[in-house]
Formats: C-alpha cells, structure tokens, sequence
C-alpha cells in the first residue's frame, strides 16, 4: 500500500522519506495519464490516486467551449462524494469572481480559504460554494491544466477544516500535476481530431453509389476499434461507356493518414483505366499494376476488380480478376454460399509482368454478391479458414433480408472483436 504523503506541519517523517513518497506520486501520476488515449478515463485516474496522499478530495475541471464541466470528484469518504454530483456543465468562468475562474482566466495556483457567503448573481462562483460546503473544505488549493498558453481545465485539492495549509512543494507538486494533467489532456485531443480528420478524409475518398441506380448495391466502412487509425480499405463502383458496371475493393498498405491518401490515388487511377478501354478485368488489374508502380509511391496492394454485365434478358454475369484479396462470397436465398476463388494472382506491387486470368460466372437469381476487406474476418491468431467459415455462415443466414439489413447485420455479427478497418460492397441480383 502506498504511504500517503504528510500534509504539511509536525511529522515523524524525515525530509527525505516525504521528498521520495512525493517522488513516488508523481511518477504514479504520470503513469496514470500516460496509461491510454482516454484523457478523461486518465484524469479520473489521477484524481482517485491523489486521494487521500496530497489530499482528502480532488476535483477536475475542464474547459468545454465558452462552458466548464465537472468531470470527476474524487473524495476519501465515498458517502460524501455521493452528495456531490460529478457530472454536468457549469457556466462559463468570463465574469465569474470564483477562484476557480481566475484560475481558468490564467491565474497561477490559488489557495482558497475564504468560502464566504456566495453572490447570487455570480453562479459559478455559488456552484463553487455549494461544492465547498459539501466537501467540508478548510483549505483548496486550485492549479490550472496549461499548455501553450492554453487552459484546458483545472484541478481542486481540498482538505478538511481544521486543515493543514499546502506548503510549497506542495505547491509545487499540485502545479506539476496539473502540467501533465494539461499534457494528457492537449494530446488526447490532438489525436482525436487527427483521426477524425483522417478518417473524414477517407470517407470522402470513398464514392457516392447513388449514380448507379439500376443496381441495389450497399456499401460500408468501419473504422478500426482498438487503435485510432484510419487504413486503405477502400471500394468503389461506377458505370462504363457500354452499360456495364466496375465493382472493386481493396486494401492499401499501412493504417495511417498516407494510407488513406494512397487509396485515395489508387481509386482514381483504377477509374480512369478502366473507362479509357474496354478492357476485361485481368486487363484493367495489369494496367493499374503498372501505372502504379511507375507514376506513385504506394508499395502493395490486395484488390478485386469486377465487371457486372446486366443484360435486359437473361442471367447477370460477372466477370472478375483477384490480386492476393479475400475471394468474393456469393451467397443465395436457398443458403448455399460460394467463394469465388477463381481469377487468382499475386498483389500489386510485385511486378506488373504477372500473368492474370479473368474468371466468369453467372450470377442466380436473387442472389447476394459480397467484397469485403480482411478487417472484416480476420482475427489475431485465427487461421483464416475459420473467419472465412463464419463469414458463409452468417451470409447463408441472412441471404434472403432486404441488401441494407445484409450488410448491417453483417458488420454487426462479424465486428465484435474488431482489429482492422472494414469495408464492404454487396450486390443484390435481381
């Protein structure tokens, strides 16, 4: 169990054991916020180690728009935190007198120990009292969370009354949590908006399918759960000068912003290639090998590339090419699946001379024609065999649901354990 430190005054503890058990909370705290991408799961971390070792309860703030809001309080009497509510928004600290706002206004530390009859026009300043009074306070001592002359929030250390005053390392400490306090917090928000603004990018890159309206199609894409990475999975479907249609998926090297940014290229390149021609599949794949290979700097790449003829009489075919991707699954109302594994050959990136095959099949009637990436079956361990098993099996099952309930319970069945970005296409047969 660790010491709590000495609050100050008399002590049987020499200077040096409380330097290293202030030492000691400190490199605990640190660990604390640097234990994961949750700011705010670190924050309340923090606020239950500091309690009870620098003091009898902790408060965090944090900055929300011209808003505060109470994050967490952390009390060493678990009763009394319930007469406090954690929780909600409090107004902005703009004209507010509350230590608090001054803080927040760019104050250094503040010790508090007045809490005096509070002014009813200043709302802040009375939620501050109300928390005083039910906390007990004799003394708070106030550090805001700052980074680049920014405040992102601020950290309350009460003690009881009759307390000890904070003595200057105290201080200190209470000052230097708060920095890393601060740290944690800019970066966590740094990361949030680079991985919204990735993966904002990647949905852009990916097409809008509502040009193709004489084929039910349905699209998804899910980005990666456990890290915050955006990836290369992309699709893509569009029309051909002869009434046909190009199906695509793929999966681009990398889990980053220059992932995306490659599939991005790659999507284009493909839909200029296979418009300029004519050419079957295999054609298109070979081309596209070797556009990419002299004219970017993308590596490797998994694709299918898929030509769907859809004659006003008769049988719809396809016609497809597989460099190194999962095979396409076809998936009939009767419950029977088939992995269209046909038309293999390696990834791109290898060398553009490979010979590739085009494969044809007819599709059936009602039939439900499914590209997905590797996201989507994979897991850490598994042989893929068994992700490819269960993908039949959930197909078969869901076959004969309308093509938007396909895809959703799809991702819904197959996505609990999630690594990896995922991206669907899935074509109903008429």
């Amino acid at each position: 169990m660790r010491e709590s430190l000495p609050p100050g005054g008399p002590s049987e503890e020499s200077a040096p054991e409380i330097a290293a058990a202030r030492l000691r909370l400190l490199a605990e705290a640190s660990r604390a916020l640097a234990s994961g991408l949750d700011a705010e799961e670190s924050l309340r971390r923090l606020a239950r180690l500091v309690v009870p070792h620098l003091a009898d309860a902790c408060v965090v703030d944090v900055v929300e728009g011209e808003g505060l809001r109470r994050l967490t309080v952390m009390d060493r009497d678990p009763e009394r935190v319930l007469r406090v509510v954690p929780g909600g928004f409090l107004p902005g600290p703009d004209d507010s007198a509350a230590a608090l706002a001054k803080v927040l206004r760019g104050a250094g530390p503040v010790v508090v120990t007045d809490f005096g009859v509070p002014d009813p026009d200043d709302s802040l300043l009375a939620a501050q009292r109300s928390l005083y009074r039910a906390l007990d306070a004799g003394t708070a001592l106030i550090v805001p969370m700052r980074v680049r002359r920014r405040t992102l929030g601020a950290l309350t250390f009460v003690r009881r009354a009759p307390a000890v005053p904070f003595d200057e390392q105290e201080r200190a400490l209470a000052a230097d949590l708060g920095h890393r306090a601060g740290l944690a917090l800019d970066n966590a928000r740094l990361y949030a908006l680079q991985q919204y603004t990735a993966e904002q990018l990647q949905l852009s890159l990916l097409p809008d399918l509502t040009g193709l309206a004489h084929l039910n199609l349905a699209a998804r894409y899910v980005a990666a759960r456990e890290r915050a990475e955006v990836g290369g999975d992309w699709y893509d479907a569009f029309p051909l000068p002869d009434g046909s249609a190009i199906l695509a998926i793929g999966d681009v090297v990398g889990h980053d912003l220059a992932a995306a940014v490659r599939m991005g290229q790659l999507r284009n390149m493909l839909r200029a290639l296979a418009y300029d021609r004519g050419d079957d599949p295999a054609g298109i794949m070979s081309r596209l090998d070797t556009v990419m290979l002299g004219l970017t700097s993308i590596e490797l790449v998994t694709a299918v590339i898929a030509r769907i003829e859809t004659p006003a009489e008769g049988a719809w075919r396809l016609h497809w090419t597989n460099a190194g991707h999962l095979p396409p699954l076809l998936a009939q109302p009767d419950g029977r699946t088939l992995l269209l594994e046909e038309g293999h050959a390696p990834i791109l990136g290898v060398d553009p001379a490979l010979e590739r095959a085009t494969a044809t099949i007819d599709l059936p009637h009602l039939a439900t024609l499914l590209f997905y990436t590797d996201g989507l079956i994979e897991r850490p361990g598994e042989d893929i065999g068994r992700g490819l098993t269960r993908l039949r099996q959930h197909a078969a099952t869901l076959a004969r649901e309308p093509l938007a309930v396909f895809g959703d319970e799809l991702l819904t069945r197959l996505s609990d354990n999630q690594h990896d970005d995922i991206a669907i296409l899935a074509l109903r047969v008429p």
